[in-house]
């Protein structure tokens, strides 16, 4: 059975476990991280050097990173939905997924949820802050004007181009933060709310992360 380290909510982890969840795969979660602990032990670190979750082990195949996780899962169980053989089709889900870790994840995750929800207050960097505001209002500005005619983001399907992005809606419609007009993103996110595994691993409450710089 695949197994998988991580917390539930662990934004990484999250992206591996919907599409687990789109996929139906039977799995064991095994929590780690966080007040779970168990992230430097030798037994982990054999797994992950880096010590860090998300890891899966499918049938002895150990898989680190998120998003090679998710490109792993895709390729193995989810060909023709969520995996194609075309390297030019690929490129189309996947240059999304790359703009989501090095652009969107490190000014959403980075400078608002941990600068802003996760830091006490006192020792917030308003400057960090607000310039991560900016630039979210940015990207999801052009994720608005992307969306426009479409139901995902690569048309009427769920790619491996929504995940990564759309994990980020349920923190970022959540945060008592500046956010711009944007109906075509909302109405996307209301989408991803009618699915069982969205709803499942990625709304989940985040309010014991509050003001908490340590797990």
């Amino acid at each position: 059975m695949l197994k998988v380290w991580g917390r539930r909510s662990s934004f990484n982890v999250q992206k591996v476990m919907w599409l687990i969840g789109e996929l139906g795969l039977d799995h064991q979660h095994i929590p780690a991280g966080g007040s779970f602990g168990g992230l430097d032990t030798p037994e982990f670190q054999a797994m992950n050097p880096h010590g860090w979750v998300p890891v899966i082990d499918d049938d002895h195949t150990i898989v680190w990173e998120s998003h090679t996780i998710l490109r792993y899962l895709a390729a193995r169980f989810g060909a023709g939905r969520f995996w194609s053989g075309d390297a030019a089709e690929r490129s189309r889900y996947e240059r999304w997924m790359d703009w989501s870790q090095v652009e969107l994840q490190p000014a959403f995750l980075g400078d608002i949820f941990w600068g802003f929800y996760r830091t006490p207050e006192a020792q917030r960097d308003w400057p960090r802050i607000r310039r991560g505001i900016e630039r979210c209002n940015a990207y999801f500005g052009l994720l608005e004007r992307w969306l426009d005619g479409r139901r995902h983001m690569l048309g009427d399907e769920l790619t491996l181009a929504d995940i990564p992005i759309g994990a980020t809606l349920y923190r970022y419609f959540n945060l008592e933060i500046e956010r711009p007009a944007l109906p075509h993103v909302e109405a996307w996110y209301v989408r991803l709310q009618e699915r069982t595994a969205y709803r499942e691993h990625v709304m989940i409450p985040f309010d014991d992360l509050y003001g908490r710089l340590a797990y």
